[in-house]
């Protein structure tokens, strides 16, 4: 339809006249049988009496005017590879691939063919070859330019490591992940390298692979605070062979607690081993699974399946004695129609909901230290709280004290040196949430702070003095517990609650006192936040916390990365190459540092 018709409208009792919308004038549309209609006189009407109209309608016509045969052929043409456009879409293959764990060979599908087809015809699909040998190392140096950017003037950074094997096909990977705190106190990670890790895993090979990823980035050996890594020898002896401070994984150690626990009393061994029948039975007959869900339904319980445990992850055990418990009711039912390979008594009923009492601090404990934003200040704390909740009895211990007893027992053992290591003791103190108060006794805690203020006075000189106005202390809040180790935490912060002193700022030794004289932060608060906030009250504290608190409390990062691994090497992939498997890696988990923050 001509765009003059924005301006007329046909007459309702006269079809061959128009009226403007402008003047309400009739105009002819150019005879009186509808075979001789057009818009001639309607045009000339508005060129006539509406020129600011006219021109607006001339305009809209030109945008228009049908396209030449030289534009429609240039719109059929191919793009070339160097085209712009091209080059932009070729980039956003290689970050689909990336991103969302899309085999290479992705471009050779049909579908995607189809869709790109649709969406840019003039847009000649890149052959895998290419997205291979050509855009995925473009995109890698372009990533790895940017993290070698955020690095550049980092004076400590933290590391993760583990080592991953996988199971389709001849494939080792060393991962390294590092871990800082930028001027403004943010936490910033990143991925620097899952190398291939070729022969046997010694300590000698694990150094020299150490020493090559450092060499790669850059990262001198003074830089790097601590190495997060697990229990196994040859990583411990590795990391002194490097010449690196390392830490074990607090995850790995509590696993170690737990699986000590969870093995010493026969009964629980024996109960465990029932509830393992009984899920296995479900897991292996969907016709059982089926007759399940529909007793849950009919006595009103959601319909869900029963967890399944793994040696390897004790959490898994408690999650899957968890879900035993919600059903108890529904399994009565179950096994008063159908058969199961053998069922739980009214005593290790009784039994399991106490394990599933004692394991549930090691289980919040576990998914904190897991968390992206745990720190090694957080261990003291915890193996603190947890000593204490062992060694109080209980009427409900009836039954599982050898059980309690040898948790209490392996957690002494497995954290004996935690408050003699620097790294713990100092990160602890420099942490507003707990300061001197969660050490086991008061003279562990002055010889902490003792080392600390050596540190302080070696690393600095005394500061100037600041006039500076100080803020009024902050209360902490005090909500309603919302775990069974809240009310241990606020009762130890209680029991050693700090006298507040107020004395001017004169150096390192000052600020240490000033700073252990407040009152503590809420846990709930974030330790990061408080120091970007008194960075200028305590210059010489803030400098070391940036160093301390930069270290996480296990190398979860190491293994989150191994996961995403196992989605890149799979059945469907087994032939990539360890080299290809890293550079995607790579892009997978730095690109987002790159891309906007809506993408």
């Amino acid at each position: 339809m001509s765009a003059v018709w924005a301006h007329f409208k046909i007459r309702d009792d006269d079809s061959s006249k128009a009226d403007c919308k402008l003047c309400s004038a009739k105009v002819s549309r150019g005879g009186k049988e509808s075979t001789s209609f057009n818009t001639s006189n309607l045009i000339k009407h508005l060129k006539t009496h509406h020129s600011a109209e006219y021109t607006q309608f001339s305009q809209a016509k030109q945008a228009t005017q049908q396209p030449t045969l030289t534009q429609v052929l240039q719109k059929r043409e191919k793009m070339s590879r160097d085209n712009p456009r091209a080059l932009k879409i070729t980039e956003g293959i290689a970050y689909f691939i990336a991103l969302d764990d899309q085999p290479l060979s992705a471009v050779e599908n049909k579908g995607f063919r189809h869709l790109l087809g649709i969406l840019e015809p003039r847009y000649e699909i890149p052959s895998r070859h290419h997205i291979t040998t050509a855009m995925l190392p473009k995109v890698f140096h372009d990533v790895k330019k940017h993290v070698s950017g955020l690095l550049r003037d980092i004076s400590t950074v933290s590391f993760t490591t583990d080592i991953w094997s996988s199971s389709v096909c001849p494939m080792s990977l060393l991962s390294l992940t590092v871990q800082w705190i930028d001027d403004n106190f943010t936490l910033r990670q990143a991925t620097l390298q899952a190398k291939p890790f070729r022969g046997s895993h010694t300590s000698k090979a694990i150094a020299d692979a150490f020493d090559g990823m450092l060499q790669t980035w850059c990262i001198p050996k003074t830089s790097v605070h601590v190495v997060l890594r697990d229990n196994a020898k040859n990583m411990i002896k590795g990391m002194n062979d490097a010449g690196l401070p390392s830490l074990p994984c607090a995850a790995h150690t509590l696993q170690l607690v737990v699986h000590e626990g969870l093995l010493s009393q026969r009964s629980v061994v024996d109960a465990l081993a029932i509830g393992r029948k009984i899920v296995g039975h479900f897991k292996h007959s969907p016709l059982a699974y089926s007759c399940l869900e529909d007793i849950q339904l009919e006595i009103g319980q959601p319909a869900k399946r029963l967890q399944q445990d793994v040696q390897t992850r004790w959490n898994s055990t408690f999650y899957m004695i968890q879900s035993l418990i919600e059903q108890k009711r529904a399994l009565g039912v179950f096994v008063s129609e159908h058969e199961l390979p053998d069922n739980l008594t009214a005593h290790q009923w009784a039994l399991l909901e106490k394990v599933v009492t004692v394991l549930g601090p090691f289980e919040e404990l576990t998914r904190k230290v897991s968390s992206s934003e745990a720190m090694a200040a957080d261990v003291i704390p915890a193996v603190t709280v947890l000593q204490r909740f062992l060694s109080r009895e209980t009427d409900d211990d009836h039954g599982i004290k050898t059980m309690k007893g040898t948790l209490a027992a392996a957690v002494r053992r497995r954290f004996s040196d935690v408050e003699e290591q620097p790294l713990y003791s100092f990160a602890t103190l420099l942490d507003p949430r707990y300061k001197n108060l969660f050490f086991s006794n008061t003279n562990t805690a002055a010889n902490a702070k003792e080392m600390l203020m050596r540190e302080l006075l070696r690393s600095s000189r005394e500061e100037e003095n600041h006039d500076l106005h100080e803020p009024p202390a902050r209360k902490p809040r005090r909500d309603q517990a919302s775990s069974s180790l809240d009310s241990i935490f606020d009762e130890i912060a209680d029991e050693q609650a700090p006298v507040s002193l107020n004395r001017a700022q004169v150096g390192s030794t000052a600020q240490l006192e000033t700073y252990l004289g407040e009152t503590t932060i809420p846990r709930e608060d974030k330790p990061l936040q408080y120091w970007a906030v008194n960075k200028v009250r305590f210059p010489t504290l803030a400098k070391m916390a940036s160093r301390y608190l930069s270290a996480p409390c296990s190398s979860v990062d190491s293994e989150r990365l191994f996961s995403s691994v196992s989605h890149i090497v799979n059945d469907d992939r087994n032939r990539i190459t360890a080299d290809h498997a890293e550079m995607i890696l790579f892009i997978k988990k730095n690109l987002p540092l790159i891309l906007p923050k809506s993408t």
